[in-house]
C-alpha cells in the first residue's frame, strides 16, 4: 500500500522515521485516551530516540492546527455541499468530527513534526537485506 522509506508511509502508520519497523507508540490504539500520546523512548530496531530534546513535541501543536483545519473543511464539505446542511448543522458537523478525531490528529501531528527532523535509513532497516 504505502512504500516502506516513504514519510507518508511513517507519518500515517506511525512507525520509526528512521527505520519504520516499530511504533513510536506504546498503545496502538488512539482512542484509549490515557495513553494516546505516550512513546516508546527509543525504537527496539535502530536505537532512535524519540524526544530529540526536551519539549521537542511543543512544536507539534502548531502542526495540529493546520491538520485540525483540514479535518474541519473536510467535514464542512461533506455537510454543506454533499449533504446540503444548513449552518448549524454544518458547524456541528465541524465540532463533531474535531472532538471525534482529536486523538488521530495529535498522533497524526507528532508523527508529521518528527518526520520533519528525521529520514528514513536504509542502512538501519533490519528487516531489508
Amino acid at each position: 500500500m504505502l512504500k516502506k522509506g516513504s514519510k507518508l508511509n511513517s507519518i500515517l502508520t506511525g512507525t520509526c522515521p528512521k527505520c519504520q519497523n516499530e511504533r513510536m507508540y506504546e498503545v496502538k490504539n488512539p482512542y484509549k485516551l490515557n495513553t494516546t500520546l505516550k512513546m516508546n523512548e527509543t525504537c527496539s530496531h535502530c536505537g532512535t530516540r524519540y524526544k530529540i530534546e526536551p519539549s521537542f513535541f511543543y512544536g507539534a501543536m502548531y502542526v495540529s492546527y493546520g491538520v485540525g483545519i483540514a479535518f474541519a473543511f473536510a467535514a464542512f464539505i461533506v455537510a454543506k455541499w454533499f449533504l446540503n446542511a444548513s449552518l448549524l448543522v454544518t458547524f456541528f458537523a465541524i465540532m463533531g468530527t474535531l472532538i471525534g478525531f482529536m486523538p488521530i490528529i495529535m498522533r497524526v501531528s507528532r508523527n508529521i513534526w518528527i518526520n520533519l527532523f528525521m529520514s528514513y535509513d536504509k542502512k538501519l532497516d533490519k528487516t531489508q537485506s
